[in-house]
C-alpha cells in the first residue's frame, strides 16, 4: 500500500471506529511531544474531521523538544479547523508528586511517572470532552520490544499507527508534510533530564530493530529477543489467577 493510501486508510479507520462505538465519542484526544510518531498520529486524527484535541504536556522538558511540539501545534491549528490545542505545564504537578514520594525515590520509576501523569491528563481531557485517547506508538515500540511506559503512553483507547514500523511512520510523515525539523529529529521518549535518545537507551537503531524483528537470522536478533523478553509483561494480558470449579 502506498503512503498516500495508508494515510487515507488509517484516517478512515479512526473515523469508522468512532462511528461504530455504541456510545459514540465526540472527540479525539492525543498528546504530542514534538516527535514523528505523535506528529503523524495527531495529523491522521485531525484528518478525520472529528474534533481533535491535542495536548503538549511538558515536564522538565528540553527546550528544543518542547519547541518542536509547539511548532507542530501551530501547524495543525493552521491547517485543520477541527483542531483544538492546549499546552499543560505539568512541572509543578510532577515536583509535588516527586516530593510526596521521596521515601520511594527511584530514577527509572520517576521517568515512567512522567508518562503516567500525562496519561492521566489525557483521560481527564477525554472525560471532559466525551472523547477517546489516541495512542502514538508504532509497531516496533508497542508490539516488538515494548519500549513504552506501562499505563503511561501505553494507556490508550486506540492505536492507529500500531501496525506501522518506524520506516513506515517516516514515510507517512513525508506524505503528510510534517515539519522537516520533526522528521529529522532524533527519536526520544522525553522522560529523562539528560535528553537521552531512544537509540541510546535501546542500544539499536530503529533500522536495526526492524531488520531484527523481520529477519530471524539477523545479527541483532538475539539482542532484539532479549529486550522483547524483558518487556513482554507490558504486551501480554494481565495474569489472572483462575480458581478451579
Amino acid at each position: 500500500m502506498k503512503p498516500s493510501e495508508k494515510v487515507s486508510f488509517i484516517s478512515n479507520w479512526i473515523k469508522d471506529y468512532v462511528n461504530s462505538m455504541p456510545n459514540k465519542a465526540e472527540s479525539l484526544v492525543i498528546g504530542i511531544s514534538g516527535g514523528i510518531d505523535s506528529s503523524v498520529s495527531s495529523t491522521l486524527s485531525a484528518m478525520t474531521g472529528l474534533k481533535t484535541i491535542i495536548l503538549s504536556m511538558p515536564i522538565k522538558q528540553k527546550k528544543t523538544d518542547h519547541d518542536l511540539s509547539l511548532k507542530h501545534q501551530q501547524w495543525l491549528t493552521k491547517n485543520f479547523k477541527n483542531v483544538e490545542a492546549h499546552t499543560l505545564d505539568l512541572d509543578n504537578l510532577f515536583k509535588t508528586f516527586q516530593s510526596s514520594l521521596l521515601i520511594f525515590d527511584n530514577e527509572h520509576g520517576l521517568a515512567n511517572s512522567r508518562a503516567r501523569l500525562r496519561m492521566t491528563a489525557l483521560y481527564q481531557a477525554a472525560s471532559a470532552n466525551k472523547g477517546i485517547v489516541v495512542g502514538t506508538g508504532n509497531k516496533i515500540e508497542d508490539f516488538g520490544i515494548g519500549f513504552y511506559t506501562k499505563y503511561g503512553d501505553g494507556g490508550v483507547d486506540i492505536s492507529p499507527i500500531g501496525d506501522c514500523n518506524k520506516t513506515e511512520v517516516w514515510e507517512l510523515g513525508k506524505e503528510l508534510k510534517i515539519l522537516d525539523e520533526i522528521m529529522n529529529a532524533q527519536p526520544t521518549d522525553g522522560l529523562w533530564d539528560d535528553g537521552r535518545t531512544d537509540e541510546g537507551q535501546i542500544g539499536l537503531s530503529y533500522k536495526e530493530l526492524e531488520e531484527a524483528m523481520n529477519n530471524p537470522n539477523s545479527v541483532n536478533r538475539v539482542k532484539y529477543e532479549q529486550i522483547r523478553k524483558l518487556n513482554l509483561h507490558k504486551m501480554e494480558p494481565i495474569p489472572v489467577c483462575k480458581i478451579p470449579n
